[in-house]
C-alpha cells in the first residue's frame, strides 16, 4: 500500500500553511508550462504534506490565467495520494450563509478559456466524473471539521464560472433556480485534471457572500468580502491541521476509483500514441503507459 502524501491547493486569502513543518520550498518543473507558484513541502505530525498557492504569493494570479494542467502536474511529481482545494465562493442558498463550509459533492463546468485535459491528440482518454469528489476524502474532512468545531454542510453543487468578473443578476438567478449551492472559479478544471492524475480530490468551499441575487449582495465588493475570506482561512488552516493529524498514514483506496481512473480510460491504440505526449504524460499517466 502506498504512503499518504496530503496535497493542499490554498485558494483566495490562503497562501502559506502555518504548522507545517521542516519545510522546504521547491520549484519542480513541469512539461505542461509553470505552475502558480513553488511548492512548500514539509510534514503535519508525521504526514507528508505539499501546499500549492493556487493564486501565488501576493495573488498574483486570476482564476483564467492559472496553468491548471502544470499544477495538477507538479502536485503528482511531489508524489500526493490526496488533494484538498480550499475555495472561496459565493452561495445560492440562505441557509449557506458568509461563513459557512460546504463539502461539495458535485461539480458543474461553466468555464471555456482553461485547457481541461492532459490528454487529446495522439492520446485519448475518457475518464468518469460522474462522481467528481473522492468520498472517503470528503468524509475524513467532515470528521475534520467537526473535531475543530467546525459545522459543514455536507453536499452540494459547485458551479465554477469563467471569471474575473462577478456574476450577472440573470446569471446568479438561473443558477439559484438550478439548485445550485455556491459559485467559484476555480475549481474546473482542478478536479478534472485531478481526477486524470489519479489523486484523490475533494473541496472544502468556504462562503463568502451570497453573490448578486440576494439583495443585501447585489454589488459584490472585494472589500466586503475581505473580512469574511479572512475568518474563513484561518478556520480552514485549523481544518487542514486536525485533517492532517488524523490522517491515515497509509493511502487508503478510494471507494470510487479515483486512484485507479485510468485503468480503463485511455481509447488510443498503443502503436497510434504520439511518443511526445506519452513523455509529457510520465507523471499523471505513468502507472498505465509504464513510466
Amino acid at each position: 500500500m502506498a504512503k499518504s502524501v496530503l496535497g493542499i491547493i490554498g485558494g483566495s486569502g490562503i497562501y502559506d500553511l502555518p504548522g507545517l513543518g521542516n519545510v522546504q520550498e521547491q520549484r519542480i518543473a513541469s512539461p505542461w508550462g509553470d505552475p502558480s507558484g513553488p511548492l512548500r513541502i514539509g510534514e503535519i505530525a508525521g504526514l507528508p504534506v505539499v501546499f500549492l498557492s493556487r493564486h501565488d504569493q501576493g495573488h498574483r494570479l486570476s482564476p483564467s490565467d492559472i496553468n491548471y494542467r502544470a499544477n495538477i502536474d507538479v502536485l503528482k511529481r511531489a508524489g500526493v495520494t490526496d488533494l484538498v482545494s480550499l475555495s472561496a465562493c459565493g452561495s445560492f442558498k440562505e441557509e449557506l450563509p458568509p461563513g459557512s463550509f460546504i463539502l461539495v459533492d458535485q461539480f458543474v463546468d461553466r468555464t471555456y478559456r482553461r485547457e481541461s485535459s492532459f490528454f487529446g491528440k495522439g492520446l485519448v482518454a475518457h475518464v468518469s466524473m460522474a462522481h467528481p469528489v473522492s468520498p472517503l476524502l470528503r468524509a475524513n474532512l467532515r470528521d475534520a471539521a467537526t473535531a475543530e468545531g467546525i459545522t459543514p454542510h455536507w453536499g452540494g453543487t459547485y458551479v465554477c464560472m469563467e471569471g474575473p468578473q462577478f456574476s450577472t443578476y440573470a446569471e446568479s438567478m438561473t443558477y439559484k433556480q438550478l439548485g445550485y449551492s455556491v459559485i467559484g472559479m476555480t475549481n474546473m478544471p482542478e478536479a478534472k485534471l485531478a481526477r486524470e492524475a489519479e489523486i484523490c480530490f475533494a473541496t472544502v468551499a468556504m462562503v463568502t457572500d451570497f453573490d448578486c441575487w440576494h439583495p443585501d449582495h447585489d454589488a459584490v465588493t472585494v472589500q466586503q468580502i475581505i473580512k469574511v475570506l479572512l475568518a474563513n482561512a484561518e478556520q480552514a488552516k485549523k481544518l487542514v491541521a486536525r485533517l492532517a493529524r488524523d490522517f491515515s498514514r497509509e493511502h487508503e483506496p478510494c471507494p470510487i476509483g479515483s486512484d485507479r481512473a485510468l485503468d480503463t480510460a485511455l481509447i488510443t491504440a498503443p502503436e497510434a500514441r504520439d511518443p511526445e505526449l506519452i513523455k509529457k504524460l510520465d507523471a499523471v499517466a505513468g502507472r498505465v503507459l509504464g513510466r
